[in-house]
């Protein structure tokens, strides 16, 4: 399989640049001057997160020209849009910034006539796990999703790992990798308490804090994508990760093994919108509907590698793809799956506030 490309996208990644959401950002211009824009669709998506040749390929079946902008974080991408949605036609944020970008009225309503491939090929329980943040599915088509997890060497860990408690056992002292990330940090010790990821509860937030105060001594590192490349080189026991980037890591060290823990996690979900200022909301919508055509769809899966919710897609796959368990795993096994929501900005204040604290400790 393709090797896992760019930036982690993230879903479910609300990570130390919560700072620049926190403190604003500053708004650009597309690449592209707008001035011959009459059959163009303006497309931002996190950076390497499609196959190149799905970009010509939309060109040459259409004849509608694509001006592509890449971001890093949902949270550089927002202001920019909060700025002047009109600056794109077609984004790819997350599952919590969709929720914040349809409260901010910076969306516009799908018209799914206009994408017979979209209601044809997405699952069903993606549909269902999207209305957690786009309520009715009014605004959004799910694109990319996935677990965070344990990732664990067999050759080095003796113990059951199937819970979150096992990054609290001191066996494992400076052997465990922590996600450097607001939320992902705060999940797992929110999950392990019986706790919702998304909790405002004052008490459960700060007892998710003494516990990951309580856990730092046993903490090799706080990092993010560095957690793929220690455990490929040994260099740690335990490490909580993306569920691609996961499978990325087995395929370069067969000693590793990623689990779901039994308390739940995170369900994350990358989806396409439409913005409320665009100006070709009809290339967008076309956009749209030819990535969610299977052969597309698996195209793009094999070059970044992760989970599709595009069952064509899926039903094109060889039989070792589609019955990946780390991939694609049976959701209906466990019951403590949530999708990350936006909290508001108080709520991101006060997670990130607990945040420093834990950062700051000792």
């Amino acid at each position: 399989m393709k090797k896992l490309h760019g930036l982690l996208p993230s879903a479910v990644l609300l990570s130390v640049v919560l700072t620049a959401s926190l403190l604003g950002g500053c708004s650009s211009a597309p690449a592209e001057s707008a001035a011959d824009d009459s059959n163009v669709v303006y497309v931002y998506n996190w950076g390497e997160y499609i196959d190149p040749d799905v970009i010509t390929m939309f060109e040459d079946e259409t004849g509608i020209r694509v001006v592509y902008d890449e971001f890093e974080t949902n949270e550089i991408m927002y202001p920019k849009i909060a700025a002047d949605s009109s600056q794109y036609d077609v984004i790819c944020p997350s599952d919590y910034m969709i929720a914040k970008m349809i409260e901010g009225n910076l969306l516009s309503p799908l018209d799914y006539d206009a994408m017979p491939n979209v209601k044809a090929n997405i699952g069903e329980d993606f549909w269902k796990t999207a209305r957690d943040f786009d309520p009715g599915n009014i605004y959004s088509v799910p694109y990319c999703w996935g677990t965070i997890g344990i990732l664990y060497n067999k050759t080095m860990v003796d113990d059951p790992v199937d819970s979150w408690s096992i990054l609290w056992n001191e066996k494992y002292k400076d052997n465990i990798l922590m996600q450097d990330s607001v939320r992902d940090l705060f999940s797992v010790a929110l999950k392990l308490d019986g706790d919702s990821l998304n909790t405002l509860d004052i008490n459960q937030l700060e007892k998710a804090k003494e516990k990951l105060i309580e856990q730092k001594p046993l903490v090799q590192a706080y990092v993010v994508d560095e957690v793929r490349d220690k455990m490929i080189g040994n260099e740690a026991a335990l490490g909580v990760i993306y569920s691609g980037e996961a499978e990325y890591t087995r395929e370069e060290n067969e000693d590793l093994a990623y689990v779901i823990p039994k308390e739940g996690t995170n369900l994350w979900m990358d989806d396409w919108v439409i913005t409320k200022g665009s100006k070709h909301k009809d290339a967008a919508a076309k956009w749209i509907d030819f990535m969610c055509r299977g052969d597309i769809a698996l195209k793009n899966f094999e070059y970044i590698y992760y989970s599709t919710p595009n069952t064509a897609a899926i039903n094109l796959m060889d039989e070792d793809e589609r019955n990946n368990p780390v991939l694609f795993p049976d959701l209906s096994q466990y019951h403590n799956l949530e999708a990350m929501k936006y909290l508001g900005k108080d709520g991101d204040r006060l997670y990130f506030d607990l945040w420093k604290e834990v950062k700051s400790a000792f």
